[in-house]
């Protein structure tokens, strides 16, 4: 072979602003709690009231510091106590609670509608920033196994349970914009269209970019309707008949006549499996609670946790800052 005629490709690279990063991370466990403290701040003072006899419920928002805090630390109820006498010092919280305290307010349905609002106002100071989206689903494994039955071998087998998080998330700083939680069963295809009008209610959303599972003439119709060009990857035999959609016939000309292009836009979509391996890497795979309330809780907890180190890290990058005070707030009542 002619070495003239060989041509080396540059691999891209993206280089690391090294400065920013090591300041964010020096500075992240101080900067976490007080951005935690302040996001906090946008929820009205009320109290979840205990159902029957018992102890009150104590302070919610110091409740929420807690959970959140444990699922930053990753560590066990029991390890993640000690952990709070930093807090108390800080004055972040009054008092340290019981661990049992803590996995009993992971048990409270109540607090999965109010992590996803902070989730949501998390991602709110880079509005200005993030304008191209994705979405995708990844499984949290948990510590039980349930039996699945093989139609085929005729046999049963066990398997360990697990729950999915299905998210939306920004291409440019993977600040997640929306999620929902379900059981490892449920498909993603449905979660697509609540998960980008949620999103949309913050963003203005210029692109979204999803796998084949997402892949249907109504989400791509949901997509446009809030003013996103949905770049979903068609599969081998879809067609590009409209059977009354548009968008899903002009997407498929796109797609056939400008194959590489829509894949560049496309393969932004690879951003969410970076989502989830950064909430993984840090916060952990694993869910530790055994209640399905408690491992949605979790789950949330440690995607708002990734919210908190997104917004540090654009600190020193972008001079983002973040002001939840001026967010919405709402109110906290059990049905």
């Amino acid at each position: 072979m002619n070495n003239s005629s060989y041509i080396k490709q540059k691999k891209k690279s993206y280089p690391q602003d090294w400065k920013a990063y090591n300041l964010s991370q020096t500075n992240e466990f101080t900067l976490f709690q007080d951005i935690l403290v302040e996001l906090l701040d946008t929820l009205i003072e009320v109290r979840l009231p205990v159902q029957g006899k018992g102890r009150p419920f104590k302070d919610l928002k110091e409740m929420l510091f807690c959970c959140v805090l444990r699922a930053y630390f990753g560590k066990s109820s029991r390890r993640s106590v000690s952990f709070l006498d930093h807090a108390v010092a800080k004055s972040y919280i009054k008092k340290k609670p019981h661990f049992n305290t803590l996995l009993n307010y992971y048990k409270e349905p109540e607090l999965m509608k109010i992590l996803k609002h902070l989730i949501e106002q998390s991602g709110a100071p880079l509005k200005e920033v993030e304008q191209d989206f994705t979405i995708d689903a990844s499984g949290f494994s948990t510590s039980l196994f349930g039996r699945w039955f093989n139609v085929q071998a005729a046999s049963n087998s066990k398997k360990r349970i697990y729950k999915k998080a299905h998210v939306t998330s920004g291409v440019k700083t993977n600040i997640i914009t929306a999620i929902e939680v379900t059981p490892g069963y449920y498909a993603d295809s449905p979660e697509f269209q609540e998960l980008i009008k949620i999103t949309s209610k913050t963003f203005e959303m210029k692109e979204i970019s999803a796998d084949k599972g997402y892949l249907s003439r109504d989400n791509m119709d949901a997509a446009s309707r809030l003013g996103a060009v949905p770049y979903i990857v068609f599969k081998k035999n879809s067609t590009g008949k409209a059977k009354g959609s548009y968008v899903w016939m002009r997407m498929k000309k796109y797609f056939d006549e400008h194959n590489e292009e829509f894949l560049q836009h496309y393969h932004k979509r690879s951003n969410a499996e970076t989502v989830f391996h950064m909430i993984k890497r840090k916060f952990g795979q694993a869910l530790n609670s055994r209640s399905e309330t408690g491992q949605f809780n979790e789950i949330l907890c440690k995607a708002l946790c990734h919210n908190i180190c997104v917004l540090i890290q654009e600190m020193y990058e972008l001079g983002i800052n973040p002001e939840f005070i001026k967010c919405a707030k709402i109110a906290v009542t059990r049905q």
